[in-house]
């Protein structure tokens, strides 16, 4: 059975026992009506959202897995309702056919204007019947109760409620718009709260690892204040609270700065990579380091080439580089065989520069530990080569310097050149002594960009093609 399969099974199962164990909560118009009367509304709306994954196939059909009335909703005030739904596609290769989606629904009697953009539409039927619901993060009354539920921490029906510190009161609430396959809120300039849209079953990584490197003393990334997770066979992690870095700005801003002014980001590059070695050191000092062996490095190999054989179905233009770009695959495959082996560990997973933080006084930040979204969580969670992580930050200076014009390929290579520079200052182990699993993960990571901007920016494809011409043209070691 495939990881993405087994994961839908797990979800499955949890969904099952918490409808069995939970069921609707008690007090409240939230039923076994309420999920039939919502669909109609949930079938326009959700596909709309930039979170949702399943975009380009039909919703079919919506399962419960947890319904909680956290606010009223027949009272004179707005009412919130907090929903964990399956959202039923066709099945697709890449991920599973059910996705369980977290859904804050605001139910008021008519919406105001200024929360006119998060309508979600008008209920005709059902316990709700004659009311409007809406998406609630948008309500600062509503977005408010979150952060007052992590000053009591507890449990709310199938709701769980954690944290480490004290939350103050009173922080004034709003909506961040930047986040892709997430929201968030952002209180007082002091703490943002990540709202995990598409949920899993087992604890997100980017909640695990944050807490992981504050037991190391590693203060390279925000340490989680608060956090909230539905009880299931395993949890399933909802939102994650953290200090918020007010005044920082990332990586790729400072980046294309720097390309438009004319100036070098040399230093800014040196200290990221000082700031990956970091926290790449405090990752495998706080949990298990497998080594990357023979069978192992087998299948590491092979999901790389199914991706490349899929990219080049999907795009044409990859077709006459397949032979080229394999070449880096295979000399991995070739040191496995020999008896190479290489380190293996948590890592980042989704390294970029839009993945760092600078504060005023220059200090850098890593931020976003969940991965790639699109993967499944037990292949996120999976220990992996820290060239990874190098690889998509090497990517990314490439991507920084195609974003200006004209191209300046000269300040992209003493970036990368700097950041691994910085890498090895910090670590003791520069990344390009393993040049042929380097150039095997910066390939794989050309892939995905072209496959990427094929599908939805077809204007970029150019970027990641560059790439993938010097990566299928360089001589093997």
């Amino acid at each position: 059975m495939s990881e993405a399969a087994s994961t839908h099974v797990a979800l499955a199962k949890s969904t099952r026992n918490s409808a069995a164990k939970h069921g609707p909560t008690p007090g409240g118009p939230v039923d076994g009506a309420l999920l039939p009367s919502l669909a109609p509304l949930l079938h326009e709306w959700l596909p709309r959202q930039r979170w949702f994954a399943g975009k380009g196939q039909p919703v079919t059909g919506f399962s419960l897995v947890s319904a909680t009335e956290m606010l009223p909703v027949d009272g004179p005030g707005p009412g919130l309702i907090h929903l964990l739904v399956q959202v039923q596609q066709p099945s697709l290769s890449a991920r599973p056919a059910d996705d369980c989606y977290q859904l804050l629904l605001g139910v008021r009697e008519s919406l105001p204007p200024l929360l006119a953009p998060a309508l979600i539409g008008e209920v005709t039927q059902g316990p709700l019947a004659g009311r409007t619901v809406y998406d609630g993060l948008h309500d600062p009354r509503l977005a408010g109760l979150l952060l007052e539920r992590f000053r009591r921490p507890g449990s709310l029906g199938p709701l769980r409620f954690e944290r480490t510190a004290p939350v103050p009161a009173g922080l004034a609430p709003r909506v961040l718009d930047a986040e892709q396959s997430n929201s968030s809120l952002v209180y007082g300039d002091a703490y943002i709260l990540k709202i995990f849209r598409r949920v899993f079953p087992g604890t997100n990584p980017d909640l695990e690892l944050p807490l992981a490197l504050t037991r190391e003393g590693c203060g390279r990334v925000p340490a989680p204040v608060a956090w909230f997770e539905a009880a299931a066979p395993e949890p399933l992690t909802l939102g994650v609270l953290q200090p918020f870095l007010r005044g920082a700005r990332d990586g790729w801003q400072l980046a294309l700065a720097a390309l438009a002014e004319g100036r070098d980001f040399v230093p800014e590059a040196r200290a990221v990579g000082r700031a990956t070695a970091e926290v790449h050191t405090a990752l495998a000092a706080a949990l298990p380091t497998p080594a990357l062996q023979g069978p192992q490095t087998t299948h590491l190999v092979a999901r790389m080439t199914r991706r490349l054989e899929a990219a080049a179905q999907a795009v044409p233009d990859l077709v006459p580089y397949v032979p080229g770009l394999r070449t880096s695959f295979d000399a991995v495959t070739a040191l496995g065989h020999q008896g190479r082996d290489w380190a293996a560990q948590r890592i980042h997973g989704d390294l970029h520069l839009g993945q760092t933080l600078r504060a005023d006084d220059g200090f850098w930040s890593l931020i976003d530990f969940e991965g790639e979204p699109s993967r499944p969580l037990p292949e996120r969670r999976r220990p992996q080569p820290p060239v990874r992580d190098v690889a998509g930050m090497l990517r990314s200076f490439d991507y920084a310097a195609r974003s200006h014009h004209p191209w300046n390929a000269e300040w992209a290579a003493r970036c990368r050149a700097a950041y691994c520079e910085g890498y090895a200052e910090a670590s003791g182990a520069d990344p390009r002594s393993e040049p042929e699993l380097l150039r095997a993960h910066e390939t794989d990571k050309a892939v995905y960009e072209v496959l990427y901007e094929a599908r939805h920016r077809p204007d970029w494809l150019p970027v990641p093609m560059a790439a993938i011409h010097r990566l299928a043209t360089a001589p093997t070691a």
